[in-house]
């Protein structure tokens, strides 16, 4: 009889006989178990299976003696040839995750398994150079069962825009042939969106497509964006860094794409005591948080991504959202920056506005903002979503500061058409407006001319029902807040009042108000 830890892993019935036993054998998933017959010794067709079997729990032995740090894998057939090459931000945990009972390999890949007889590893120092690393072995080695990469645009890459006073870094899937240099292609865009996310840290290069220019003195009133306010971005379309400065940091940044991160370490730390010799303390500051924000994109790799994301959230995946919010809305680039407006009230009395921030997928609350509603015309949304949008927005409609990737309006297809109105008279427009209806949680977006209904487990819904979930706690707040204070101003007119027709000491009354 068929053992009882067999049950539900049998895939098909050989069909042939057993000439020792004369039962019929039956095939159990190759990789879990010996192929089990209904009596009898085994026929060749279970030796070759318990000889796989044997084969895939030394794998799995050997892949438990790893360590648990970023690097790439080389799997090998039985001649030494690599067969495919993969990066994981755990050694262990990836490269064992193949020799599970439970793996289940997409369809490109799922005769690889029957062909892996050993493996090689190559550690690094952080899950960016694994990519990097993984990247330039598929390039060389060209294995059989990864993607072919070779001259396909349609594959992203990591492009840098030399021929520019102060070069921008981007993710493109057209990349130029002249004044750029050029990293890739990637076999995974998301992995890539990530890792520039993570050099921006410690680089701070720009990745906005601004036309910058030495020469131009407005740079100087310019407002840079908030990745400037999260040392993310040196801001040089606002006159806060130097052409010289700018382009060491580029240079650090193709050193550590080409390899050399403890050679970009070694130059920091010279840097550093150099300008600290000098008394010039500004620059070994810099240096010195550049250094530590090096050594930090290593300790992410044991760490996990979990250290960066605020605990408040509700959403799982910020990054998956993000990229989901991308998708939805066909945006050419992930939206980084997201803002959401609403508007409280309380029978049109005490009307007040909330502007919050989100920069890949989470609150940034230092970009918070309440306004305290000054048009007269009672319960009004769409007048005060008008007035909010043109205080807000009054500075990028005049192209001195950047507008947001992405700006939400809690409300439906009016308040949508109410910001558009204001926006329709300025200067510069921006790059996306969208309104989200209560209840049906309808998107609205602007240009469109039926709103989009995504499914309610979406992650770019969910990150949009944050984002309008804390404009509203953030309008609530500041409106209790108002409410309060003239609950209290009310009391000390009444007490003062009192007091004058007749000089007492307070009482029961006044305290309660």
């Amino acid at each position: 009889m068929l053992p009882a830890r067999h049950i539900g892993r049998v895939r098909r019935h050989t069909g042939h006989r057993c000439a020792a036993g004369g039962a019929s054998t039956v095939a159990i998933a190759g990789r879990t178990d010996k192929n089990t017959l209904y009596g009898g010794a085994r026929c060749a067709a279970c030796a070759v299976g318990g000889h796989m079997n044997e084969r895939l729990a030394k794998l799995a032995e050997k892949a438990r003696q790893l360590p648990r740090s970023p690097g790439v894998y080389l799997m090998k057939d039985d001649r030494g040839r690599v067969i495919y090459v993969g990066k994981a931000g755990s050694l262990r945990d990836r490269v064992g995750s193949y020799f599970q009972p439970s793996t289940k390999l997409e369809f490109r890949k799922s005769g690889m398994l029957d062909e892996i007889a050993d493996f090689e590893v190559l550690q690094t120092d952080s899950e960016v150079e694994a990519l990097l690393a993984e990247n330039r072995l598929i390039k060389d080695i060209q294995p059989r069962y990864n993607a072919r990469l070779l001259d396909d645009k349609t594959y992203p890459y990591l492009m840098i825009t030399t021929g520019e006073a102060f070069p921008g870094v981007y993710l493109t899937r057209q990349p130029r042939s002249e004044g750029v240099k050029l990293y890739g292609p990637f076999t995974s865009g998301q992995s890539l969106k990530e890792s520039i996310q993570l050099l921006q840290r410690v680089f701070r290069f720009r990745t906005c497509h601004l036309d910058i220019s030495p020469q131009d003195e407005k740079r100087r009133f310019f407002r840079p964006c908030l990745l400037y306010a999260i040392n993310q971005c040196s801001a040089p379309c606002a006159d806060r860094i130097s052409v010289e400065e700018y382009a060491g940091s580029i240079r650090r940044l193709i050193s550590f794409l080409d390899g050399s991160s403890r050679r970009v370490l070694r130059e920091l730390q010279e840097k550093m005591k150099q300008a600290a010799d000098a008394l010039d303390f500004e620059t070994a500051a810099r240096c010195r948080d550049e250094m530590r924000a090096l050594e930090a994109l290593a300790q992410r790799a044991t760490e996990g991504t979990q250290q960066f994301w605020q605990p408040e959230a509700f959403v799982s995946n910020p990054q998956e959202a993000v990229a989901g919010l991308q998708e939805a809305l066909k945006l050419p680039e992930p939206p980084r920056i997201i803002e959401g407006i609403d508007i409280a009230h309380l029978q049109g009395g005490e009307m007040v506005g909330a502007k919050v921030c989100f920069i890949d997928g989470m609150p940034f609350k230092n970009a918070y903002r309440r306004y305290r509603i000054r048009h007269d015309q009672g319960n009004n949304d769409c007048l005060s979503i008008q007035e909010v949008v043109a205080r807000r927005y009054r500075e990028a409609g005049e192209n001195n500061e950047l507008y947001p990737d992405v700006i939400l309006i809690d409300g439906g297809i009016a308040q949508l058409h109410a910001a558009m109105e204001v926006f329709g008279g300025m200067n510069v427009k921006p790059p996306m407006v969208i309104s989200l209806a209560k209840k049906e949680e309808l998107l609205y977006v602007q240009g469109r001319s039926r709103p989009l209904r995504l499914e309610r487990t979406h992650p770019a819904l969910k990150l949009l029902q944050y984002v309008r979930d804390e404009a509203h706690r953030f309008a609530q707040h500041y409106h209790h807040i108002l409410r309060r204070k003239a609950q209290l101003e009310q009391q000390a007119r009444r007490r003062s009042r009192s007091s004058g027709r007749k000089p007492r000491s307070a009482g029961p009354d006044d305290a309660s108000g």
